[in-house]
């Protein structure tokens, strides 16, 4: 957060009020700037300045980072006119200000990361830190030598000017297989296996970079991420 700020975005960014509802309070006395009763909401504040709201001492925001296990059905969006969304599931205060790192398919389960660093977001979604994302796959046919050496070396895509980059492919049975990649294009994952003739029947992401999809979470919950999670993703 860059100072000075203005009081009512201060206090709107850090907490659930909005800047509308800071106006009230200030009119009604509720907010003091270093214990002196502040009625103008577009003071402005510096960061040594303590601010209480309505009996609340506002502090500056602490980053925060979450791990959730996605269900079949909710888009990896924060605001959708026509689906539901991953934040359905979030309880957090000022939710609207997470974003997602590494979006997933509508009917795509597993691994979604959401935060409000928005550094941290970039490096876990830019393509130039490799971050590798690994997916559960399951196919409609069996893959043959051929076709996996084709995901590993890298395919063309439909509308894409370059082949994707080499991905790794773990056999787990005839239907079942394990892929990592390091980008994030569009229907990605569906498009490799369409593009080997084969179709992806279900799909889930177990894994980005270091951080794995904790096994006690069920669809639709999530968790803090740990200190050591955070800091993996460089």
């Amino acid at each position: 957060m860059k100072y000075p700020i203005r009081l009512d975005k201060l206090i709107s960014q850090t907490t659930d009020w909005s800047r509308k509802e800071v106006k009230r309070l200030a009119h009604k006395e509720l907010i003091t700037v270093n214990g002196t009763v502040e009625k103008s909401t577009d003071t402005k504040i510096n960061e040594s300045d303590v601010v209480v709201c309505d009996g609340e001492t506002i502090g500056d925001l602490t980053p925060r980072y979450f791990m959730l296990n996605k269900p079949v059905g909710f888009i990896s969006a924060t605001k959708d006119r026509e689906h539901l969304t991953v934040l359905e599931f979030i309880e957090e205060p000022r939710k609207d200000n997470l974003s997602v790192a590494g979006r997933l398919d509508i009917d795509t389960t597993g691994l979604v990361l959401l935060t409000d660093d928005g550094q941290w977001l970039h490096r876990v979604i830019s393509p130039k830190h490799h971050c590798v994302k690994t997916y559960l796959v399951e196919t409609a046919k069996p893959l043959d030598e051929k076709q996996i050496a084709k995901l590993e070396s890298g395919v063309w895509l439909n509308n894409e000017k370059t082949r994707t980059k080499p991905a790794t492919v773990e056999v787990i049975d005839e239907y079942h297989y394990r892929l990592s990649i390091t980008e994030g294009r569009y229907h990605q994952v569906k498009r490799m296996f369409a593009a080997i003739e084969n179709h992806v029947e279900s799909l889930h992401r177990e894994q980005i970079g270091a951080i794995i999809l904790d096994p006690d979470l069920q669809p639709g919950e999530y968790r803090a991420l740990t200190d050591s999670e955070v800091a993996s993703i460089d």
